[in-house]
């Protein structure tokens, strides 16, 4: 409280900026928005938002878009009086008249399991505590699977099977995760047969199978665990469809009989492994497979007819720089694919692609109020080379009204962990950054799976310190070119970027004029030998397990809080959440503490928490734009950079 009375009195003079900044922001976004309808069995589904309200309200109409609607949930009347609210994990019975859904009115990812009976509207009595969202029902439409969380790690661990009506006390335990390095969840096949009951860690899956139309059996293997074996499932057409990366680095796609999974001999390759494509996903047809592969740094869509798999093709999305992905692909029995569009300047869009004429239709683009147009921005991909040699990709985004002749503000966005790669997405907040005179950099370094799995493989563990080298390298790059100088660079990360930029501002504090740390995982060594903690124990594979000397002694030598050292440091701007379940709030708040008494520069460092949010910030559609208001005013404040 008292860093954040801190906070408030550094930032006193930049209130109104931030105000204006906030509903700028805010005033871009469409108020009374919906989602486009998808068909799920006969029926239409979707969300809207009404003026006024911060959640989202979900409904349905049966049979035909002209029908009446149905409310499925109003997250606006569930949030009534919680400072937080999520709901998550909304799943359908079959006969689609029950929803189950997840309540967290904290911010800690711990969700309350309740189900709404959608044909009277009423709430159920039944309601499970400690839930982790991840919920799927059975064929009977009376039978409900949920997982649990570990009390004290919140570790999804525990498959348990409750009767629709029954005393939640006497659910079945169905399955328990005993490897402390796993964390399980439920889905459903695309075929609608099987619940699929999925164990993963950093570098190993196992799946089981249970049939949907059977409640009462057990779960079978598909295929026991391996080390470094990771694998993922699905179903149609009366086979199994399993993407797997053994024998395939970057992953393939095999097909195999009911009863033969275990049988590797028997798999026959569908998508054949390859060194230079990345298989990331797959949406199973009737008559087409799609899959979402990555090459050279970006996805692309590729659809295979099963009649004949020569005759494949990409999709053509005719930009240098983007992000696509399979959007929501219910039906089995279809020709229309949909899938998701976006890039640094064109807003997220929503398209169904006719396969057989290969004719696609915009059903949506994110409406950006306040006479935005994408024309007005230039995108870019460009190269920087990192000390190794390797080439490390950036995405560039700016307004085509910026002067190129000189230095410019540069605000520098990257990650580079857990494989996760971070794609040119689109993001409206960022047009008061672009406006201003600011260019974008998002950095794609290893660590994440931009340029295939080895870019992972290459950014972690005994490797990690690449993923930092890289960033202070695609920084050097941009100074060097003459687009920005340290005076005007801006380096942000959030969570394991968070870490990225607190271990680059102790290796090289003099590239950047300010530093934004959201979220921050920054004291490594602590924490990963903590195993009480969240994520700890199955994040051994990613970081390393501190109690052996060699990984202690490499995550010690990058570990932001404790390679502090008496040094000038950037302007800092660290955001936080009280009930972050995956960052505790307390490594940024000690981090702060060290800065403070170690630095050696009267730079800003400011630490702000926000005593009502998680991990992923405020709640709702507008209020979480208060921390960006807070943190471009304080951008703008110190590059002097005109707001009103």
């Amino acid at each position: 409280e008292r860093e954040n009375d801190y906070t408030r009195k550094r930032l006193a003079h930049t209130e109104y900026n931030q105000e204006l900044l906030f509903e700028e922001i805010k005033g871009r976004i469409k108020k009374d928005d919906s989602s486009v309808p998808y068909l799920r069995d006969g029926n239409y589904y979707y969300h809207r938002y009404e003026q006024g309200s911060e959640y989202p309200i979900y409904c349905r109409k049966i049979a035909s878009l002209e029908a009446a609607e149905e409310i499925v949930l109003d997250v606006n009347i569930e949030a009534e009086g919680h400072a937080y609210y999520r709901a998550t994990g909304l799943t359908l019975s079959d006969d689609q008249h029950l929803l189950a859904y997840g309540a967290d009115n904290v911010g800690r990812r711990i969700y309350t399991l309740r189900v709404k009976d959608l044909r009277t509207g009423e709430t159920l009595s039944d309601e499970i505590p400690a839930t982790s969202g991840s919920y799927e029902w059975a064929a009977d439409n009376n039978t409900l699977f949920y997982v649990k969380l570990e009390e004290d790690t919140l570790r999804p661990f525990q498959l348990w099977k409750h009767r629709l009506g029954s005393d939640p006390n006497d659910d079945v335990l169905v399955f328990e995760e005993e490897e402390d390095a796993f964390w399980i969840y439920i889905t459903r096949s695309k075929s609608r047969e099987y619940l699929i009951l999925q164990s993963e860690s950093t570098l190993v899956s196992e799946a089981r199978i249970l049939s949907a139309a059977d409640p009462m059996s057990d779960f079978l293997k598909v295929l026991p665990r391996e080390p470094n074996h990771e694998y993922s499932i699905d179903h149609a057409m009366g086979s199994f469809f399993v993407r797997t990366n053994y024998q395939a680095t970057n992953f393939r796609l095999v097909r195999v009989a009911p009863g033969h999974t275990q049988d590797k001999s028997a798999w026959q390759d569908v998508v054949a492994a390859r060194d230079d494509v990345l298989l990331e996903d797959f949406e199973l047809f009737r008559d087409e497979l799609v899959v979402s592969e990555r090459k050279g740094g970006l996805v692309g869509l590729r659809v295979i007819p099963w009649s004949d798999p020569a005759a494949a093709y990409e999709i053509d999305f005719g930009e240098e720089v983007y992000f696509s992905g399979l959007g929501t692909n219910y039906e089995l029995n279809t020709k229309s694919l949909r899938y998701t569009y976006q890039s640094l300047a064109t807003p997220a869009s929503i398209f169904d692609f006719d396969m057989d004429t290969r004719q696609k239709v915009l059903r949506k683009q994110e409406e950006v109020l306040g006479g935005f147009d994408s024309d007005d921005y230039q995108t870019e991909r460009h190269w920087a080379t990192a000390r190794d040699g390797t080439k490390i990709p950036i995405s560039l985004v700016y307004s085509k009204d910026l002067r190129r002749s000189g230095v410019q503000p540069l605000y520098q966005y990257g990650y580079g962990s857990y494989g996760a790669s971070m794609d040119p997405w689109f993001s409206a907040s960022r047009i008061s950054l672009l406006d201003r005179g600011v260019i974008y950099a998002m950095v794609h370094i290893r660590g994440g799976e931009e340029m295939g799995r080895a870019w992972y493989d290459n950014g972690k563990l005994l490797h990690k310190r690449n993923t930092f080298t890289d960033f202070i390298d695609c920084s050097e790059y941009l100074i060097e070119t003459g687009m920005t100088d340290q005076d005007h660079l801006i380096a942000s990360g959030g969570s394991a970027g968070g870490l990225l930029v607190g271990a680059v501002a102790n290796m090289a504090p003099e590239l950047y004029r300010v530093i934004i740390a959201n979220v921050p995982f920054v004291d490594v060594v602590t924490t990963m030998l903590d195993e009480s903690i969240p994520l700890t124990t199955f994040e051994y594979d990613e970081w390393g397990n501190p109690n052996e000397k060699k990984y202690y002694d490499y995550m010690l030598s990058y570990s932001p809080y404790d390679q502090v050292e008496k040094q000038a440091y950037p302007h800092l701007l660290v955001l936080t959440g009280l009930h972050d379940s995956q960052v505790q709030y307390w490594e940024p708040a000690k981090w702060v503490a060290k800065l403070r008494h170690h630095k050696s520069d009267d730079n800003i460092l400011l630490l702000h928490t926000n005593m009502e949010a998680g991990h992923g910030g405020a709640s709702g559609r507008f209020r979480r734009f208060r921390e960006t208001g807070m943190e471009f005013a304080f951008i703008f404040d110190l590059l002097a950079i005109e707001v009103d």
